[in-house]
């Protein structure tokens, strides 16, 4: 990865994150920090793949450390274990340590919460060809950060916004009048290279849905049963995503051959928080 890119991309997530922290009303307070180098570590203390890496040290360098932190990447997305009480370590200003440490280690925690969420999803689903994909249930101001950690872990990112992919849901529907009247409003749109995915809830709409030339559906709770009646009529060239309310418990029941991926929102929002801390002392 390319710090000085990644860093550029971040900074209006940045400016937004110091800014919710209030530090313009005590400039004596900053003003007052010392510069002196310390010397940090950053503590992997939970069983947890480590994501948000470019998130954490771009922190501090929105606040002027200046850190390369190209070479420190090679942890990111990879598995560790608490037992193994392995450091990350580098140099800051105390000034910059101190005043960056908690938002550097929420925006890292956060995406390792997830990053550890989503790899047991994917570890489950390694055998078959189903991928596994978050959704749009992100926090707000925070979905970069939380997809970014989905794809760390072996996840795929669904829509980062809804005009990715027009997405024809049950409000459309109820709205327009049915499956095809909601079709054919997204494809009034004229967006030539956005595609369309309906949200089908039974057979007979997957029906309707094969005779719009709709290539994308959505499988909306539907049983292991009725996914497998789905799957025997599915046509050539046409994708099949299952979601809804899947869980570690229950995703092995819906890794069926022709589910071409499971969307699982409880990845972004439901993640158990791992612990991470931060450390230093004078260099």
């Amino acid at each position: 990865m390319n710090s000085t890119l990644i860093q550029k991309s971040l900074e209006k997530d940045f400016e937004h994150f110091f800014f919710e922290d209030d530090l313009s009303r005590n400039h004596s307070y900053i003003s007052s920090l010392p510069d002196d180098n310390v010397a940090c570590s950053l503590k992997i203390k939970d069983d947890l793949v480590l994501a948000g890496l470019p998130y954490f040290f771009g922190a501090f360098n929105y606040l002027g450390a200046n850190l390369d932190f190209s070479e420190l990447l090679v942890s990111e997305g990879k598995s560790f274990k608490k037992e193994d009480k392995e450091e990350i370590h580098f140099n800051l200003p105390f000034s910059l340590a101190l005043t960056g440490e908690r938002i550097a280690l929420n925006l890292l925690q956060r995406a390792s919460s997830i990053a550890t969420f989503t790899a047991k999803f994917v570890e489950l689903a390694k055998n078959s060809d189903t991928k596994i994909l978050d959704t749009r249930k992100t926090t707000p101001g925070l979905r970069g950060l939380e997809k970014y950690a989905v794809r760390a872990a072996g996840g795929f990112n669904h829509r980062l916004g809804q005009s990715d992919m027009w997405m024809v849901k049950d409000n459309h529907k109820s709205f327009f009048g049915g499956v095809k009247e909601a079709v054919d409003f997204f494809r009034s749109m004229n967006g030539f290279y956005t595609p369309i995915e309906v949200e089908i809830h039974d057979l007979k709409e997957l029906q309707v849905g094969f005779e719009l030339g709709i290539k994308h559906f959505m499988l909306d709770n539907f049983s292991p049963e009725d996914i497998k009646k789905a799957v025997a009529i599915k046509p050539n060239g046409v994708t099949f995503e299952v979601s809804g309310g899947i869980r570690l418990n229950t995703i092995e029941d819906y890794l069926i051959s022709g589910v071409d991926a499971i969307s699982i929102g409880s990845m972004t929002y439901d993640a158990p928080a791992v612990d991470l801390s931060l450390k230093y002392k004078r260099s």
